[in-house]
């Protein structure tokens, strides 16, 4: 194998799978990243078994250039600060012996230990399943709206995914911990799909920090993985399985409470009125009625926070109720609006949150009982 490559577009590429590597896998071979040079374009690719991301870089003058194929696999680690911090343009890469790569800069010569990419798991990423074309962007935003209120508990692992279940010309993006839960709703602009799978919060951070440009990506969902085709870059998941709970019966249909507030003022309110509590107690109350809406907090041992929310409108007999604030703003933070708007059914039943301008989205907090 040997080729000669633009620095700064293997670095890139290389930050792109390193999301996929773990240095903690059980299999040494899959700490590192797998090259796989062809006559007209480099293969990298990265994965924990769970996760498998790979991209490719083609052959173009002043970007790579092949004179021999190959395939090796190098530490991820050494490979990307090697790249990293040489200093030169280009960067060639060639096999002396086996698997000992020979990596040179302008003012640099590496000699770095590789894998034979015999050793290398086969990983299927066939396109293949219930196809379905998606906006970079459309995605990106459903997994900052609902990624949140996945479990971090392995006690229930379902629960650590984001649940996507599709029917007719709508699929329904549902996560929840069994204190809070997120749910945004998609309108498919395309024939009629339907599946339910549940996908790892993990894999969904990762896509979504990889994803850095308007485009259409394409998706291949199957029983046990789903596929996301980017340009030069596809990332596969493993599914998450068991059935994810039936929320519908949890979110309130009829409400007796509703207060209409500027989402910087709670947000920032919350944020003062936490500073007394602690991480493992951190309750606020919202005491409402036609004439107040206050935001307070105590402690014993600190004090206690009042907090007048004089831009908040509310209507319905007066009602007093307890939550988490990180729940609370985690939830506002999604809502991405000026205004939002809270409903209530009482005060030890779940409230939910929604926009002004965003009817698709729904957050809902369970609350507190103080004493």
């Amino acid at each position: 194998m040997k080729f000669k490559i633009k620095r700064i577009e293997l670095l890139n590429a290389l930050n792109k799978v390193n999301k996929a590597v773990s240095s903690k896998s059980p299999l040494p071979i899959l700490t590192g990243i797998k090259f796989d040079l062809q006559e007209d374009q480099l293969i990298l690719t990265g994965s924990d078994a769970d996760l498998t991301i790979q991209t490719t870089i083609d052959t173009q003058e002043n970007i790579l250039d092949v004179e021999e194929i190959g395939q090796v696999v190098l530490n991820s680690r050494y490979i990307s600060e090697i790249v990293r911090k040489i200093d030169s343009d280009f960067i060639t890469f060639s096999i002396l012996d086996g698997s000992l790569t020979q990596i040179k800069g302008e003012n640099s010569e590496f000699n770095l230990n590789g894998s034979k990419s015999i050793d290398y798991p086969t990983i299927d990423l066939s396109k293949t399943g219930t196809h379905l074309t998606l906006h970079s962007m459309t995605i990106k935003a459903f997994i900052e709206q609902t990624i949140f209120a996945t479990s971090d508990k392995e006690t229930r692992p379902i629960l650590t995914g984001v649940n996507f279940k599709a029917s007719g010309h709508q699929m329904q993006c549902i996560a929840t911990d069994s204190y809070r839960l997120s749910k945004k709703v998609i309108d498919l602009m395309q024939e009629d799909v339907s599946f339910n799978i549940t996908i790892p919060a993990k894999s969904l951070n990762e896509i979504s920090k990889i994803i850095d440009k308007n485009e259409d990506v394409d998706l291949y969902i199957s029983d046990r993985k789903v596929l996301f085709v980017f340009d030069h870059l596809v990332i596969q998941t493993r599914l998450i399985d068991g059935a994810f709970p039936d929320t519908s019966r949890l979110i309130p249909t009829e409400f007796a409470h509703k207060l209409t507030i500027n989402t910087r003022d709670i947000l920032n309110a919350i944020d003062r009125a936490s500073l007394f509590s602690s991480e493992m107690n951190n309750i606020i109350k919202l005491e409402m009625d036609a004439d107040h809406v206050l935001l307070t907090s105590s402690s014993q041992e600190i004090g206690s926070v009042e907090e007048d929310l004089s831009s908040g409108f509310y209507k319905g007999q007066p009602l007093n109720i307890s939550f988490s604030a990180k729940y609370a703003a985690n939830a506002i933070r999604a809502t991405r609006s000026q205004k939002i708007v809270i409903e209530f059914t009482g005060e030890m039943k779940p409230f939910v949150l929604h926009d002004m301008e965003e009817s698709d989205l729904l957050q809902l907090v369970l609350p507190v009982r103080t004493y």
